[in-house]
């Protein structure tokens, strides 16, 4: 029986259960030709007979090895697939979704807000992290993803759904904020930032770091949210994502930095859920998700 696969049994117990090939096929969506074949295979492994059924009878007979058989399957093949064939019917449909705990936080509860008018039976789970998200989508973890980052997987097709500036931030007690040289200003103040190997992380000290001087980072920390925080108990100064500024904050200043280049945004799925209409609705949506802060959108 070790070759035997789930398949075969299954066949033979419907077929047994139901008196006939036709039956197993209409319940199995298969041809009367394909339910026959199954047991025979099954048989063949066996050694053994388990169905007699004669030229042109509508019903089959199971022999005593057959009997047996679907004996021995009964209480336990029976009620699972009873309780499988209820979960696939009962099920809700569930969207599995990788992004950074910024992106969720600041851009996404609008977009979520206009997808459940659309679809309130479909439940999204929302993974917030930004590593290993291919990985998570390749392996069957995840559905889809929205990160900075750009795979280049042909398993995890990308959209780019956005762009934005990051804004440098700093404690409203400090002063406006600089309009001058900002690398001179920033010289000796404590700089908050990510955690290595952000990508915004990168950007900023890339651009803030002078010459061969290397750079003094005070805290690094795991999100947008946390950096913002730490800021806004003054703390130190950061490089943001503009979105993260929402124009209610009293304890901090911020000014764009049109200097740096605009960092995109991507909307990616496992392949074969590109034409899956929940996640073409959530992905349209996605266009411009960061439009409200003035952000260009964009897409391919």
């Amino acid at each position: 029986m070790r070759e035997a696969n789930l398949t075969l049994i299954q066949t033979f117990f419907i077929v047994a259960r139901d008196g006939s090939y036709s039956a197993a096929a209409r319940k199995l969506g298969m041809s009367y030709q394909s339910a026959a074949n199954h047991v025979r295979r099954l048989e063949q492994l066996l050694g053994e007979r388990l169905v007699v059924s004669e030229q042109g009878a509508k019903t089959v007979t199971l022999t005593p090895r057959g009997r047996s058989l679907y004996k021995l399957l009964l209480p336990e093949l029976d009620t699972m697939l009873t309780r499988l064939d209820n979960t696939l019917q009962k099920e809700r449909p569930v969207l599995r979704v990788g992004l950074p705990q910024a992106i969720f936080f600041y851009l996404m509860p609008p977009i979520l807000t206009q997808f459940r008018e659309l679809y309130p039976q479909v439940e999204i789970i929302a993974y917030e992290r930004d590593t290993a998200l291919p990985e998570m989508i390749r392996d069957g973890s995840l559905d889809l993803c929205i990160t900075e980052r750009y795979f280049g997987d042909p398993n995890v097709p990308q959209h780019l759904v956005c762009t934005y500036r990051p804004a440098l931030v700093l404690p409203r007690q400090w002063g406006p904020a600089p309009t001058g040289d900002i690398r001179q200003w920033a010289q000796g103040r404590p700089f908050i930032t990510y955690e290595p190997g952000q990508l915004l992380r990168n950007l900023a000290i890339d651009y803030l770091q002078s010459g061969d001087t290397e750079m003094e980072i005070a805290i690094s920390t795991s999100g947008s949210s946390s950096v913002k925080r730490c800021v806004e108990a003054g703390l130190g100064y950061a490089i943001i994502p503009s979105w993260c500024m929402d124009g209610t904050e009293t304890t901090i200043t911020s000014v764009d930095l049109l200097e740096l280049p605009e960092i995109p945004i991507y909307f990616g799925e496992a392949s074969f859920l590109a034409r899956n209409p929940y996640v073409m609705a959530l992905r349209q949506l996605c266009v411009g998700l960061t439009s409200a802060t003035g952000a260009r959108a964009d897409t391919i």
